[in-house]
């Protein structure tokens, strides 16, 4: 009989309701998130080009920002095009092993971000704390390893969870009420004692979301010292605006991944946590690349420059 229910859970289906109960509005989010989408993509992506094709932007700063811009981009597309498919169908049929690979893709690169996001911010404090060592200590190599590192972590750790939680059974409701595969939705169907399986995702949760965190707090507890002690007006400024865009993107990043997933399964409330995925999966990423050039007058100024530059291009054929 046990044999039975292994080859049952791992031949079926997992079917994502998604927004099954917003029929009449899925057009709407459809066109919505789809617009959104988009702009997501195409702002990372200007990221992207402009920090790998701008001279001035060659710096470990950038490096990593460029690197944090193509992951958010994996990371959305891992996500997103599945939901917008969500909208378009009344439920969404996905092969085990499809949720597994969603799911391990998902975490691997939420945690390469968030290994990534702490990186950046050692990073800084570096530059403004220690600033006549900085190119002794941020190194190109260094920076390759690190972020390697983090990549590494992310990859491994989420191996570990993902298989972890697909070895339950899951053999009754096979119905995720979510738009994508998400940890606590997928452990809550299982039907066996998940208790050493929720022991395990809080303590990965450590690793990739509570320990970073306060690192980054940590980091940025000394750089404000540290732009206090600045005399200069125009210092100060200078120091904050490049600091002021990581620290916003790190707050919203750990504030929404800390609510989902640092909790027990008694408090998984499937509604509050699908309005929650969606701004963490949608709105947030779209809010990035505006929230890194918003205060950086390097970026501003990199895109300024390309924007001039394409613009050259295209009178080139009239001048003719």
């Amino acid at each position: 009989m046990a044999s039975l229910q292994k080859n049952h859970t791992l031949s079926s289906e997992f079917i994502i309701l998604g927004f099954g109960d917003l029929a009449e509005l899925k057009i709407f989010f459809f066109g919505l998130f789809l617009i959104m989408h988009l702009v997501t993509l195409a702002g990372h992506g200007t990221i992207v080009l402009i920090t790998l094709i701008d001279s001035c932007l060659q710096i470990p700063m950038y490096f990593f920002l460029r690197n944090l811009s193509t992951i958010e981009i994996c990371y959305i597309l891992v996500i997103v095009p599945n939901m917008l498919a969500n909208f378009l169908s009344r439920s969404q049929r996905m092969p085990m092993l499809g949720c597994a690979l969603q799911m391990h893709l998902f975490i691997a690169l939420g945690g390469a971000e968030c290994f990534l996001l702490a990186v950046m911010a050692y990073d800084r404090f570096v530059a403004i704390c220690r600033p006549l060592r900085y190119p002794l200590i941020i190194t190109r190599a260094l920076c390759l390893q690190m972020l390697a590192l983090a990549c590494v972590g992310g990859f491994a750790l989420s191996l570990t969870l993902t298989t972890l939680i697909f070895l339950l059974p899951f053999c009754q409701s096979h119905e995720i009420n979510h738009f994508f595969c998400d940890i606590p939705a997928v452990l809550f169907l299982a039907c066996s004692d998940t208790r050493a399986n929720e022991i395990a995702v809080f303590v990965v949760c450590m690793l990739i979301l509570l320990i970073p965190f306060l690192l980054i707090l940590l980091s940025y507890g000394f750089i404000i010292t540290a732009i206090l002690s600045i005399h200069s007006v125009q210092g100060r400024s200078k120091a904050f605006s490049t600091c002021a865009g990581h620290l916003l993107v790190s707050l919203l990043h750990y504030g929404c991944a800390i609510f989902i997933y640092i909790r027990p399964k008694s408090c998984y409330t499937p509604e509050q946590d699908k309005v929650v995925s969606l701004i963490y999966t949608n709105v947030t990423p779209m809010l990035y690349p505006m929230i890194y050039s918003l205060r950086n007058k390097e970026v501003q100024g990199a895109l300024g420059r390309l924007l001039e530059s394409s613009s050259q291009v295209r009178r080139q054929p009239k001048a003719r």
